[in-house]
């Protein structure tokens, strides 16, 4: 069981930097919901989504198939230097392109008068690209500490420059116009300083990278086809998976008419969205460990058991996430985490937490088509994901705004988590607890849905309900769970 104490201790350290730095990020949201209009956090959440696709075609699945070789190959640093280099290049000409026809670019995204935030986000994008090879590294030879400090100092730093930019320049001009500071700030730029703030926090982690970039360059054609036909899947996997979470905030803009505000809708949807940070959290930690854990597990006897077990204690802690935000969602609105432009879209909060606890629920079944080198498998499931997702968005989104998107996320991964298991168990059949795990989500929504149902106007009577509802909840996975929890811990 050694091998299980090692992916907790490793979640723990992946977990509590994602964590706090995730968590200290996140407070950008309701931060911008104060600053922003709507409309205005609606362009920021707007060019994000095109540069989640971005990012996923600029690294191309390299990152996947640099786990793969590497765990295998008896020359890492070969594997290393030309995933490296690859990556280099591609960015090197994505960003040569980008600047040559920014402007064109811009027009065509609708931001004409801003091609510098197409600009600024190329070189975000070519330096998180470029660095995600090194990331990787630090994950495959288990140097947590490394990658959650390196992690935290770009949090860090985008937090800092954004309110430079965005609080502190204004307040010191507003005391002082005349003050230095009016040489590095100009009011015009608004929220292209979320850009820039981002710009500055990649560079400075870049330069942090450059000891793990130091070594001996070597390239091997051969190797490098291998690990970009390996990969090319998990590149197809990638971009329908961006199509699932934030084709969303591409379309509405452009399926919305003007006079029901678009960019609005964008704004407090994409606001909404931000507050299932947590399971999104809880989710990254677990598979920033998983992944290179299943990969060292391929040969174990135990190895089966130890997926089952998983993904039944991934299921109960995302449910505990679910049941603990979606219970208590009214402080929200009592402790103005974001501003009442925003309140409408608190709606959309649970819907959003039970798709990302079933995204996380296909990452974990997804391990036996990347065990048995049949990512083909992947790419079909994320095409038909993508599929679904963009069927119900185009067709509903006109009708019922951005409730169709929180709606259409939640279907496609379900659908997908669904497709992944029953073909998944004809060609590594693991034992699933099903029914334990099917009991839970049971509970659970049941539970959720007399919190609704049961009509309560006084605040301190509906928080006691819910917290009797959630304690349910605790105390029979505890009663069911407490002594194989226990055997499996030791």
């Amino acid at each position: 069981m050694s091998s299980f104490k090692k992916l907790v201790g490793d979640t723990a350290i992946y977990g509590v930097s994602s964590i706090v730095g995730r968590f200290l990020n996140w407070w950008l949201v309701p931060y911008y919901s104060h600053i922003f209009l709507a409309a205005e956090y609606g362009i920021v959440a707007n060019l994000y989504s095109y540069m989640a696709f971005l990012l996923v075609l600029l690294t191309y699945g390299m990152e996947t198939g640099y786990f793969r070789f590497a765990s295998q190959a008896e020359d890492k640093k070969l594997v290393y230097s030309s995933s490296l280099i690859s990556l280099f290049a591609t960015s090197l000409a994505f960003v040569l392109v980008v600047f040559a026809f920014s402007g064109d670019i811009a027009r065509w995204l609708e931001y004409g008068s801003h091609p510098e935030y197409i600009r600024w986000i190329a070189l975000i994008m070519a330096f998180d690209a470029f660095t995600s090879i090194p990331f990787a590294k630090l994950r495959i030879e288990s140097r947590p500490i490394k990658f959650a400090f390196l992690k935290l100092v770009n949090i860090f730093a985008n937090i800092f420059f954004n309110i430079f930019f965005l609080s502190i320049c204004p307040a010191i001009l507003k005391s002082n116009p005349e003050s230095a500071i009016r040489l590095i700030y100009n009011e015009e730029i608004g929220v292209g300083y979320v850009f820039i703030s981002n710009l500055i926090a990649s560079g400075v982690t870049l330069l942090m990278l450059l000891p793990d970039l130091r070594i001996k360059l070597r390239f091997s054609g051969r190797l490098l086809k291998e690990i970009v036909w390996y990969s090319f899947p998990i590149l197809v996997v990638g971009v329908s998976g961006m199509v699932n979470q934030n084709i969303d905030k591409i379309l509405i803009p452009k399926l919305i008419p003007d006079d029901q505000g678009p960019w609005e809708q964008v704004g407090i949807y994409s606001a909404n969205y931000k507050l299932a940070v947590l399971m999104n959290m809880f989710i990254q930690a677990f598979r920033y460990a998983f992944e290179p854990f299943f990969f060292s597990q391929v040969k174990s006897d135990n190895n089966k058991r130890g997926y089952a077990l998983i993904l039944k204690y991934f299921v109960i802690f995302g449910l505990l996430i679910f049941l603990g935000i979606s219970l208590f969602l009214d402080l929200f609105k009592t402790l103005h985490i974001l501003d009442e432009s925003y309140f409408s879209g608190l709606k959309v909060v649970p819907i959003v937490l039970m798709a990302n606890l079933f995204l996380g629920i296909y990452y974990t079944l997804s391990l036996w088509y990347k065990l048995t080198d049949k990512t083909r498998f992947g790419a079909y499931f994320a095409l038909i994901g993508a599929a679904i997702s963009l069927t119900i968005n185009i067709i509903f989104i006109p009708v019922f705004g951005y409730m169709a998107s929180a709606w259409a996320v939640l279907i496609c991964f379900v659908i997908m988590s669904v497709m992944s298991y029953f073909i998944g168990q004809k060609y590594f059949r693991v034992d699933y607890p099903i029914q334990r795990i099917g009991l839970y989500f049971l509970l659970a929504l049941g539970l959720y849905a007399l919190s609704v149902i049961i009509p309560i106007s006084n605040s301190v009577l509906s928080y006691l309900l819910n917290a009797v509802l959630f304690g349910i909840f605790v105390s029979v996975t505890f009663m069911l769970e407490n002594k194989e929890f226990r055997k499996f811990l030791r």
